[in-house]
């Protein structure tokens, strides 16, 4: 039995990291009218793996499609 509980989790993560680092960005530029390159490198990592999520999943449900499709053209 599969659980189905990690891809909810792994999205709410993603929009939870891009949503945290536009508003540390927005906090800072309020704040101190400028962005430090502290919360700049938060704001790359925080979309690489955000990213990273959403692409990988993407990636390997394509690789799935196509090696599916391949299977049934040998077959016929």
């Amino acid at each position: 039995m599969k659980t189905s509980w990690p891809k909810p989790v792994q999205y709410t993560c993603a929009v939870l990291l891009i949503t945290s680092s536009i508003v540390l960005a927005f906090i800072q530029v309020i704040d101190i009218d400028d962005v430090n390159n502290g919360t700049l490198m938060y704001i790359a990592q925080a979309f690489l793996l955000a990213g990273s999520i959403f692409g990988l999943d993407y990636y390997v449900q394509r690789l799935k499609r196509n090696y599916q499709r391949e299977n049934k053209e040998s077959d016929e």
